[in-house]
């Protein structure tokens, strides 16, 4: 995991928005731009830069891209932040 890279991803409230909508199931692109106020490109931008960190998978089908939640990806930050408990 490149901390800085996940961190960056999570530092934003649309993606925070967006992490917590495809926690729940597979959504496709079209059905996050209706539940958040921004454009397509700024979409593109939000999921590429959570792609990149690995904080999410892309399933393509056809010209739609549907995306979920990378659950191993989420476990290491649990992990990583884990470290920082005082016993």
């Amino acid at each position: 995991m490149n901390q800085t890279k996940t961190f960056k991803a999570l530092s934003d409230p649309n993606r925070l928005t967006i992490m917590q909508l495809v926690s729940e199931t597979e959504v496709c692109a079209n059905d996050l731009l209706e539940k958040l106020n921004i454009t397509q490109p700024t979409l593109s931008h939000h999921m590429k830069v959570l792609y990149e960190a690995g904080l999410i998978l892309v399933r393509h089908d056809g010209k739609w891209a549907h995306y979920s939640i990378n659950y191993d990806a989420v476990d290491e930050v649990y992990r990583y932040l884990g470290a920082f408990r005082k016993n």
